[in-house]
C-alpha cells in the first residue's frame, strides 16, 4: 500500500472516531452528559421569604427539562449557594460557585442592592450570569456584556408602570408618589419620573427612609399636594404605615401600592387592621394573572408534586414562588439556541436574541445586546383587604436607557 493511501485511510479513521466521540466539554461546567448551573439567593435569614421559593420554582422547572430528556442531551446539574440577601454573602457565594465548583453559568440573586456588590467580579469573570427575581438596576444599567436579570421588573420599568396605571386607569393628572431615599428609590422614581413627563402629568415624589417609624409628614405633604392618587413605591412596612395614615387623614384618593410592598398581602391587611383603609387601593402585580389563578396552576401543581411537605406547611408556597420560573425558562431556552456543542460566548450571543411570552409574567421577556432587563409590564387589582379584582390589560413602562 503506497504512503498516500495510509495517509487516506489514517485520516478517514479520524474522521469516523470524530463522529463517534461525545461533544466537547471544555468550557467550565459542562461534561458530555451535564451542563452545572449555580443558583444562589436568601435560604436563611430576615430576607428568605424573597427568594427561598423562587429557587425552589427554578430547580422544579430545571428537573422538568430534565426529565424531558435535559439540553441535547446533558441534564442540568445544580450547586446552590445561601446568600441571605447580604452583599458579602453574594460575592462569597458566587466566587465560591464560579471559583470552587467550576459552574458554566450563574442563575441566582433575589436581592436588588445586594447582588449589585458581584456585579463587578462577573463581568471579569465572563460567566453568563442570569438572575432569578431581583430588579438588580444597579448590575444592568449601563448594560453589562454578560449580566441579565429584571425578569420580574426592573426598578426603572416598576416606576413607570405604575404611574403609566394610575394616569391612564385611574385619569390622575396629578400623581403623589412616596419612594424610599435611597439608590432602590431613586432607580423607581427615575422611571416613575420619565413616565409622568411622557404621559403629561404632574409627579409630586417625597422620598422618605426605609426605617421611618412616623410618617405623619410625608402623608400631610401628600395631602395638601392636591394630587388625584397616591402611588406607595416602599418596602411593605413603611406601605402599612402610610396606609394607616392616609385613612386617620382623611385621605380620599385612589392609592396604587407598587410590588415592592407585597410581601404578604394577608399580613399587609392585618397589619393594617382596618378594612376601611383599603376602600380605594389598588395592587401592582407583575405575574400575569392572580397568584394561584387558573393561567398559573400549571406551576402550582408543579410546586406540590416537586415539595409536598413544604406545600403542605403555611404560606407556601411563598407569594414569589412564580418568580423563579422565567429566568430559568430563559436559561433553558439559551442553552438549546447554544447547540450541542455550548461555549459561554454561545450562550451569552443566545441570550442577547430573546423574545418570548412566558406566560407567566404581566409582559414578554425580551433581551438584546443593549437591553438585559427582560420585562417591563405589571397587571394591577382592586384590593379590598381581602380579596383582588383584577382590572383588565398591562401597563408598560417606556422608560429606556441612555447611556446615562
Amino acid at each position: 500500500m503506497s504512503k498516500h493511501s495510509l495517509c487516506r485511510i489514517a485520516l478517514a479513521v479520524g474522521a469516523l472516531a470524530g463522529l463517534a466521540a461525545p461533544a466537547r466539554a471544555d468550557e467550565p461546567g459542562l461534561t458530555p452528559t451535564t451542563i452545572k448551573i449555580g443558583m444562589f439567593g436568601p435560604l436563611s435569614g430576615a430576607s428568605m421569604a424573597y427568594g427561598f421559593d423562587v429557587m425552589n420554582a427554578a430547580r422544579m422547572y430545571y428537573d422538568k427539562i430534565n426529565k424531558d430528556g435535559g439540553i441535547h442531551g446533558r441534564k442540568i446539574e445544580i450547586v446552590q449557594e445561601d446568600d441571605r440577601c447580604n452583599a458579602n454573602d453574594v460575592v462569597a457565594a458566587v466566587k465560591k460557585l464560579v471559583e470552587q465548583d467550576g459552574v458554566f453559568l450563574l442563575n441566582g440573586g433575589s436581592c436588588s442592592a445586594p447582588v449589585v456588590a458581584a456585579k463587578d467580579y462577573v463581568v471579569r469573570s465572563g460567566v453568563p450570569w442570569v438572575m432569578l427575581n431581583a430588579s438588580g438596576d444597579g448590575a444592568l444599567y449601563p448594560p453589562q456584556p454578560n449580566i441579565y436579570g429584571a425578569f420580574s421588573i426592573s426598578q426603572r420599568a416598576m416606576g413607570g408602570s405604575v404611574v403609566e396605571f394610575a394616569s391612564k386607569e385611574l385619569k390622575a393628572k396629578k400623581i403623589a408618589y412616596i419612594n424610599h431615599d435611597d439608590a432602590y428609590g431613586a432607580w423607581n422614581l427615575e422611571g416613575a419620573r420619565f413616565q409622568a413627563k411622557d404621559n403629561g402629568v404632574t409627579l409630586v415624589p417625597e422620598a422618605v427612609s426605609p426605617a421611618i417609624t412616623d410618617v405623619t409628614a410625608p402623608v400631610l405633604k401628600m395631602r395638601a399636594s392636591g394630587a388625584d392618587a397616591l402611588v406607595i413605591a416602599t418596602y411593605a412596612r413603611p406601605a402599612q404605615l402610610i396606609l394607616k395614615k392616609a385613612q386617620e387623614l382623611g385621605f380620599n384618593k385612589p392609592i396604587v401600592i407598587a410590588v415592592n410592598a407585597i410581601a404578604n398581602l394577608k399580613q399587609l391587611s392585618e397589619n393594617v387592621g382596618s378594612k376601611e383603609a383599603f376602600r380605594n387601593v389598588y395592587i401592582e402585580e407583575v405575574l400575569a394573572a392572580k397568584p394561584g389563578s387558573e393561567k398559573l396552576a400549571w406551576i402550582y401543581d408543579l410546586y406540590k408534586a416537586n415539595y409536598p411537605n413544604l406545600a403542605g406547611k403555611p404560606d407556601h408556597p411563598q407569594v414569589y414562588m412564580p418568580y423563579g420560573i422565567p429566568s430559568a425558562m430563559t436559561v433553558v431556552r439559551a442553552l438549546q439556541a447554544a447547540g450541542p456543542s455550548p461555549t459561554r460566548a454561545k450562550v451569552i450571543e443566545a441570550l442577547d436574541r430573546t423574545d418570548f411570552d412566558s406566560g407567566v409574567m404581566a409582559g414578554p421577556i425580551v433581551l438584546t445586546k443593549a437591553e438585559h432587563a427582560a420585562q417591563k409590564s405589571s397587571t394591577y387589582f382592586k384590593f379590598d383587604g381581602e380579596g383582588l379584582t383584577a382590572v383588565p390589560g398591562s401597563f408598560a413602562s417606556r422608560w429606556t436607557y441612555q447611556g446615562q
